[in-house]
């Protein structure tokens, strides 16, 4: 009896150990959901350029300032990811109508929502004087950010103007700045090349998303462009911007040559392929104008990943 007793309290041990590893993955996965970890990747990405380059061009030692570089990355990520669950909390309404946003934990009722709202409020907080640590110019530009996004965007304009991801194309430039100012408040021209060049990238990368999701919009009531001006005028406001590109890799030539040489191949490259778009000799169909925009979003996150990691590769080769 008590060799059957002790086994199954084994057993019942081993399932609550289960359950509590169960447990602790789904509030892992919903707090990664929350703060929206695919955009703070993508930023943090753009950010550590920022303070990598202002290390570069002030003269410094990446880790004779490790410090203060891990301050600025560890602030940067914590208000991006904060923006981000108060982006969850203020959208829950309208995340219910979309495919890819309708299972997030504010729109199921797995995670109260006035929970997300204070979680939010403290990262954005926390993450803002971590980066006053470092610089009050990054501290401000970091508050701008949240501002941009959670109210400009956010509140504003998402679900009132066509031109909300113009609006929205603000707070994603942010990171680059604000990770240079963590190092370099006054700003060299070139972090201003960097926040033109994400600020220039945004809406054909997104108008593409918005092509993809255009009816999960629709339902949503979010007047994108695609939603209100339909695929043709999309794909013009598209082309406009990827051309709107080509003058920015000038403005990173202090970086090196090979940058310059190697965005504006990209831009060629994307812009031959928004050309794709277009013919005179036929009217596409939805599915090619929706295959066409697929490709177009994915050259567009592999353009700003390869133009960021190689401005660091660059940099680093020209230590040497």
């Amino acid at each position: 009896m008590e060799s059957k007793a002790a086994a199954h309290t084994s057993f019942d041990n081993q399932e609550g150990l289960k359950a509590e590893k169960e447990k602790g993955s789904t509030l892992l996965k919903d707090f990664l959901v929350l703060i929206k970890i695919g955009i703070v990747n993508s930023n943090v990405i753009t950010a550590f350029t920022g303070i990598w380059l202002a290390l570069y061009f002030t003269n410094q030692h990446f880790f004779a300032n490790l410090d203060v570089v891990l301050l600025g990355v560890i602030g940067i990520g914590m208000i991006i990811g904060g923006a981000g669950c108060l982006n969850n909390y203020i959208d829950r309404d309208i995340d219910l109508y979309m495919e890819r946003t309708k299972k997030r934990p504010t729109v199921t009722g797995k995670v109260n929502p006035v929970r997300v709202l204070y979680m939010g409020l403290v990262m954005v907080v926390g993450g803002t004087l971590m980066l006053l640590v470092t610089s009050p110019a990054a501290a401000l530009l970091g508050l701008f950010g949240v501002f941009a996004y959670v109210v400009m965007y956010t509140i504003w304009t998402k679900r009132k103007i066509v031109s909300n991801t113009v609006v929205g194309s603000i707070s994603g430039a942010m990171p680059p700045l604000i990770g240079w100012a963590v190092v370099d408040p006054g700003l060299h021209p070139v972090a201003w090349g960097l926040f033109l060049l994400m600020f220039v990238w945004q809406p054909p990368h997104f108008y593409a998303l918005a092509m993809k999701r255009m009816e999960e919009y629709r339902a949503a009531g979010i007047p994108m462009l695609p939603v209100v001006k339909g695929f043709h005028a999309t794909k013009i406001h598209m082309l406009i911007w990827v051309a709107l590109l080509l003058p920015i890799p000038f403005l990173l030539a202090p970086i090196g040559m090979p940058i310059v040489v190697l965005v504006t191949l990209l831009n060629i490259g994307w812009l031959y392929l928004s050309l794709k778009g277009f013919s005179f000799k036929k009217k596409f169909t939805k599915e090619e104008d929706l295959k066409w925009a697929n490709k177009m979003f994915i050259y567009s996150l592999n353009y700003m990943t390869i133009s960021f990691v190689m401005m660091v590769i660059v940099s680093l080769i020209n230590l040497f």
